[in-house]
């Protein structure tokens, strides 16, 4: 890959800041934009610059593309917080990226949206995403969508779970999942930079069922293996529920997992990271002192 002039927005988040990583150990020039400078270390000032600027306000990211090749968007939210919604970070924000891109005459974008995007628009979370998918599509830039299984720091919620010795799951459990460590993804993005328009769909290296994610989460934990097996209409019941009585900001999260969890759910195996080494080393480090 050449060495090119990115811009990272979202460099605080988790995938973020792997992506940082690999791209300045690729020697790349990044100009990474953060809400508030402090919240990002530099340590490599012959190749990154950080720049304050928030994605919801387009006057602070006025002429933020001058001299840039390659956009690379990991923004998003899970929870809607500071009042703000999936409509106003997860597209609207995007857009704000975009059309500077496009007046800088940025080369390529890079988006990052969710594994089933396009097959689940009707979901609150992935309706933002979708809508910006089609806008950078119809743009004119070339793209790459990147469509990635859960992150292995989603599957923590399995080791919370089981730190109560038992894992509730809805259905049978079979369900099958390969979630990706953030620095492998990292590193296909950065593979990818040279490419034309594409979307990438990617996985970690196992294939794993949610029962055997619960069991690893327990093992780790030395729990014994204790399962709770819900009837799935509790799931259904439990989305429609939450769509009816309380807010988007409550259920949009969980309207998301309990959905993409009802299905199989396999992308292309990549990466070297595996969950069980992953989940010893949360363990190793919340019993560590500080």
């Amino acid at each position: 890959m050449k060495h090119t002039n990115v811009l990272l927005a979202g460099a605080t988040g988790y995938l973020g800041g792997f992506l940082l990583k690999v791209l300045i150990e690729r020697k790349n020039q990044v100009v990474a934009i953060v809400r508030n400078p402090d919240s990002l270390q530099n340590d490599h000032e012959n190749y990154l610059e950080i720049k304050q600027a928030q994605v919801t306000r387009p006057e602070t990211l006025r002429d933020i593309c001058k001299g840039i090749d390659t956009v690379i968007s990991t923004v998003g939210i899970t929870r809607q917080k500071d009042g703000l919604t999936y409509m106003d970070v997860d597209y609207q924000a995007n857009i704000n990226l975009l059309e500077e891109a496009k007046k800088a005459d940025v080369k390529h974008f890079v988006y990052v949206s969710a594994i089933k995007g396009d097959k689940h628009r009707n979901l609150k979370i992935l309706e933002a995403k979708e809508k910006f998918v089609d806008a950078l599509k119809a743009s004119g830039l070339h793209y790459t969508i990147v469509r990635p299984n859960g992150f292995f720091s989603d599957m923590k919620d399995f080791l919370e779970m089981a730190k109560s010795g038992r894992v509730y799951l809805f259905g049978s459990g079979q369900q099958k999942f390969n979630p990706i460590h953030g620095e492998d993804l990292a590193r296909a993005i950065v593979a990818t930079l040279d490419d034309g328009n594409k979307e990438l769909t990617i996985g970690g290296p196992d294939v794993l069922s949610l029962n055997e994610i619960s069991e690893l989460a327990l093992k780790t934990l030395n729990k014994p293996i204790k399962m709770l097996h819900l009837p799935d209409w509790s799931r259904k019941l439990t989305i429609w529920f939450l769509r009816t009585f309380t807010s988007v900001k409550t259920y949009g999260p969980i309207e998301f997992f309990l959905t993409l969890m009802a299905e199989d759910c396999i992308a292309p195996c990549f990466g070297t990271h595996h969950l069980e080494d992953f989940y010893q080393e949360e363990v190793k480090n919340s019993i560590e002192p500080k």
